[in-house]
């Protein structure tokens, strides 16, 4: 098992920053993938950012460029850089673990842009 726990949502203005942590505990070996996923009211959750075992990272083309996922060597943390954010940044957003082909998340941390 996996537990994860997120900080640093909150409400910022149109072109400013945000960071947002993921706290891993449980059993943080093996895993596969560490990412950040987000869900706007009223459409279904989607990738931000994803960095795979072997270092490989992708983003989602509406964050190239903006937002910069990170992580440490002990795969405890994950982080998200946030910056020029749009109100169409505005969701929640969940960290996920991919832990031998089994997805875990987070409860979530609200992110608002207002413009």
């Amino acid at each position: 098992q996996v537990q994860l726990v997120e900080s640093g949502g909150g409400l910022v203005q149109a072109g400013g920053s945000l960071r947002l942590s993921c706290a891993a505990s449980g059993s943080i070996f093996s895993i596969n993938a560490m990412g950040w996923y987000r869900q706007a009211p009223g459409k279904q959750r989607e990738l931000v950012a994803v960095i795979t075992s072997g270092g490989k990272i992708n983003y989602a083309d509406s964050v190239k460029g903006r937002f910069t996922i990170s992580g440490v060597n002990t795969k405890n943390r994950v982080y998200l850089q946030m910056n020029s954010l749009k109100p169409e940044d505005t969701a929640v957003y969940y960290c996920n673990y991919v832990r031998l082909g089994h997805d875990y998340w987070g409860q979530g941390t609200q992110v608002t842009v207002s413009s």
